[in-house]
């Protein structure tokens, strides 16, 4: 990988990142989105893609968490699974894809 294309990688993992932890589920005591003010599906596969940084900042900080513990049941864990299946799916895409090619 020559010298730009590695900068350019680094800088675009670093905005995504950035652009995630503003994203990051903050205090599980107060209401989530919903009709009902709980989690479903839609924050589940949210909180799920999120995974890795949420994580990564909950070790640091006692008022982020990875998990909504408000949430309808069988459908938040749906999405959130599916949701942690696509991000570390988005992460080993690139260089699954790399080995084919050589």
């Amino acid at each position: 990988m020559s010298r730009n294309k590695a900068g350019l990688a680094l800088t675009l993992f670093l905005l995504i990142t950035l652009f995630l932890t503003a994203c990051a589920q903050h205090d599980q005591l107060q209401g989530t989105a919903g009709a009902a003010g709980v989690a479903g599906f839609w924050s589940g596969l949210w909180h799920g893609l999120i995974l890795p940084v949420s994580f990564i900042i909950s070790l640091f900080k006692s008022n982020v968490g990875v998990y909504e513990v408000h949430n309808s049941g069988n459908w938040y864990n749906f999405g959130f699974v599916l949701g942690i299946w696509i991000a570390f799916a988005l992460v080993l895409a690139p260089k699954s894809s790399a080995a084919r090619r050589q």
